[in-house]
């Protein structure tokens, strides 16, 4: 495989392989999951009804597991296939269009308390994945974050262009599209961004839905289209999105 990849190429194409080969890591590629909630109480703070809360720990208990989406395989994809680690790797040519860079790479928008992610595949096949990336913010800042994401979207419809080092690539276009409103959610918005891969055009698509002050970010690649040579269009698994929205209920 190139070192030099197309953004979201590299990462479908690497996880298509690797799933095959039933080798796809449980590794976290979420910050807030190196960080793991204490286990233990102690009398004092069992006592105390003001204990703090740990967004880390709720997101975690709102994160999709494998009984929760039938038909689907649930796990936390390996941070080594990822196009980049954090945001702060990632140059993008237009900086109006980070935040569609960040919601199509797996990386948290905005700057949240607390993020995980988690790939969800197999519904129609080893490369359909619908990847959910979780992320809490402080008060009024994931509406602040949503909105960004929103304009970044309005402002980016000729494409723009990605690297984090030796990975490159260039998105061809970026397209709000009308999709129904998760269920629970206070307000959603979704689109669809394009890529040329070895002469083919990908489509994939996202929808980014607030739930008080979390965001659930869902996004769809048909990684097998990568591999096959053929053009792909990929849509994001409803079940996935119910499932995910019954648990932030």
């Amino acid at each position: 495989m190139k070192r030099t990849r197309t953004a979201l190429a590299a990462p479908a194409l690497a996880l298509v392989s690797a799933l095959t080969l039933s080798a796809c890591g449980d590794s976290s590629s979420s910050s807030s999951e190196d960080t793991s909630a204490s286990s233990g109480t102690s009398k004092d703070s069992a006592k105390s009804p003001e204990k703090p809360v740990d967004p880390a720990a709720e997101l975690r208990r709102a994160a999709l597991t494998e009984n929760d989406v039938k038909g689907f395989t649930v796990k936390k994809p390996d941070k080594k296939y990822a196009f980049a680690a954090s945001q702060d790797q990632m140059k993008v040519d237009k900086a109006a269009c980070a935040p569609v860079a960040y919601a199509t790479n797996q990386l948290p928008l905005g700057t949240p308390q607390a993020d995980l992610i988690r790939l969800a595949t197999g519904a129609k096949g080893p490369g359909d994945f619908t990847y959910v990336t979780l992320a809490t913010y402080g008060d009024g800042e994931a509406k602040t974050t949503l909105a960004d994401l929103a304009e970044a979207v309005r402002s980016c419809g000729t494409g723009f262009s990605a690297k984090a080092g030796r990975n490159t690539g260039s998105y061809s276009s970026i397209t709000a599209e009308t999709a129904p409103e998760p269920n629970g959610a206070d307000e959603s918005l979704a689109f669809k961004v394009t890529t040329k891969y070895e002469g083919m055009t990908h489509t994939m698509r996202a929808q980014a839905a607030r739930h008080g002050d979390t965001i659930a970010l869902y996004y769809a690649v048909d990684g097998m289209a990568f591999t096959q040579a053929r053009p792909g269009n990929a849509k994001i698994g409803k079940a996935v999105v119910d499932a995910q929205s019954a648990k932030l209920a």
